[in-house]
């Protein structure tokens, strides 16, 4: 069936708002939660893998204050070029937030969450926080709310919190262990006071684990964040996500250290290297055997909106939206009627996948790692020069599973100037490594070659076909040509 939301998009920028396969909150991994969990979840696109392919999302940065530091964070204001956790273009207050919001709804009706996410902490600005959510849970009641929060102050704010209907909340948890706590803290504000070292780590973790377990009482669905930093907590992480899953966390988070110098955090100052892609995938799948993992996460910023991996804030600045003319009351009919036919789509593409389900043959090979381009609707619909990022899978004798994304730079601007940008070629063809497949929908003939010289073979032969249908088609075929032998991974590895 076609979506009506569909024609609502702008043309597509090269980024990906969503991806296909397994990462932690699909239907199959669902199937052990009460119908008033999967309710919470299936149009929730940070929550659900599933839900992310149609549904988009939007934060409003009405919380500037933050009660701890971390040594990965420096919050910016009025900045547009990086994206990141606690930056933000512009700092609302809550009336512009519920203004900004409605736009927002009207504009882009299959955005289905509200957030606060900073760019401080959400519960170090209650009065700010809480006007919004009332504000909004009155005039909007369709849009889901939610909050994040660093788990400081969460213990005294859960009753709040419960009263205005805000079921999904993110806490950040990076250890468990005040002697880790303490490399990553160096300060937290607590009753009046800056509390420094393994004491302020201990607080800090006793609150967050209260508070977990709080919201998990009051039926509150929770989400665990954590940052995965090379040297400090990697090895640790494990544990954290144990402990969590068993004081009820539905969804954990790992997500890669982001510490480029110029972003001026500590971190970054100091030379502290994120984890590879490989690290961050080992990590992941050590923790998937405790609980469900959340592997798409872009790591928005404090002001994002729009799918996941897209941010269209740009269009919603303030100035822009004094200037609209917005008949509320047909948006609002609009939006349901939209949300709607996506559910529709969405359990016709269930009910048809497992109609048409074909059990893999027995299979003695090696797993296989395969880039996709996308721009949604979990097909394969981006030209190999457009994408902003690409979707990696894993392909084995299993079926397809999602992996992560990696995000690239737009070499190719459609015109005659692709060839001048060898650079960004080069620095995209890397950020693929590990991957030996690239299905796009077109592919231009310099990509070509460089690609099947760093020995990643393209593909274009699957365009608008469904992502993991075609992984799985592009591994049967390599399967059969005789190239996931152990002898051909050895060779692979020694070229």
């Amino acid at each position: 069936m076609e979506l009506p939301v569909l024609n609502d998009q702008p043309e597509s920028k090269g980024e990906s708002g969503c991806s296909a396969g397994s990462c932690g909150s699909t239907d199959d991994q669902l199937d052990h939660l009460s119908d008033e969990i999967r309710e919470k979840v299936q149009n929730h696109p940070c929550y659900s893998e599933d839900a992310h392919h149609y549904f988009a999302r939007m934060h409003v940065a009405v919380a500037p204050a933050c009660n701890i530091q971390c040594h990965y964070c420096n919050r910016k204001y009025d900045c547009a070029n990086e994206s990141r956790p606690g930056v933000v273009s512009e700092l609302l207050s809550p009336q512009q937030a519920v203004k900004k919001t409605m736009a927002v709804a009207a504009n882009i009706p299959q955005m289905t969450v509200l957030g606060i996410a900073g760019p401080g902490d959400p519960l170090a600005n209650l009065e700010r926080t809480f006007e919004t959510f009332q504000t909004l849970s009155r005039d909007a009641p369709d849009i889901k709310l939610c909050v994040s929060t660093n788990g400081l102050a969460l213990p005294d704010a859960v009753e709040e919190l419960a009263k205005h209907n805000i079921d999904h909340v993110t806490i950040t948890i990076n250890c468990v262990d005040p002697e880790v706590g303490a490399k990553i803290y160096p300060w937290i504000y607590w009753n009046n006071r800056r509390i420094k070292g393994k004491k302020a780590a201990k607080i800090l973790i006793k609150q967050q684990q209260k508070g977990l377990e709080m919201l998990v009482a009051k039926g509150i669905l929770v989400k665990v964040n954590s940052v995965m930093i090379p040297g400090v907590n990697d090895q640790h992480l494990a544990e954290v996500s144990r402990i969590v899953k068993e004081k009820g966390a539905f969804l954990h988070n790992v997500m890669p250290l982001i510490a480029e110098a110029e972003h001026g955090t500590f971190y970054g100052v100091m030379g502290q290297r994120g984890p590879t892609a490989d690290e961050l995938q080992a990590l992941q799948d050590s923790c998937s055997g405790d609980m469900n993992m959340m592997r798409h996460c872009r790591q928005c910023r404090a002001d994002a909106v729009g799918m996941l991996g897209e941010d269209r804030g740009d269009e919603f600045t303030m100035d822009k939206i004094e200037d609209m003319d917005i008949d509320y009351q047909a948006a609002m009919v609009k939006r349901k009627v939209i949300h709607q036919a996506i559910e529709a789509e969405m359990n016709e593409k269930r009910a048809s996948k497992e109609e048409h389900t074909i059990a893999l043959p027995k299979l003695n090979t090696r797993p296989v790692l395969m880039a996709v381009a996308t721009s949604g609707q979990g097909v394969i619909n981006m030209h190999f020069g457009h994408a902003k990022e690409f979707l990696i899978y894993e392909a084995s004798s299993e079926g397809a599973r999602f992996i992560s994304h990696r995000k690239t730079e737009l070499y190719c601007s459609g015109d005659d100037s692709c060839g001048e940008a060898e650079t960004a070629l080069e620095k995209n063809i890397r950020t693929l490594e590990g991957c030996e497949v690239v299905l796009c929908s077109k592919i231009g003939f310099e990509p070509w070659e460089q690609l099947e010289a760093a020995g990643i073979q393209p593909n274009g032969e699957h365009a608008m076909e469904d992502i993991e249908a075609a992984v799985m088609a592009v591994y049967l075929e390599m399967a059969e040509a005789g190239k996931l032998d152990e002898t051909t991974q050895q060779k692979r590895a020694n070229a």
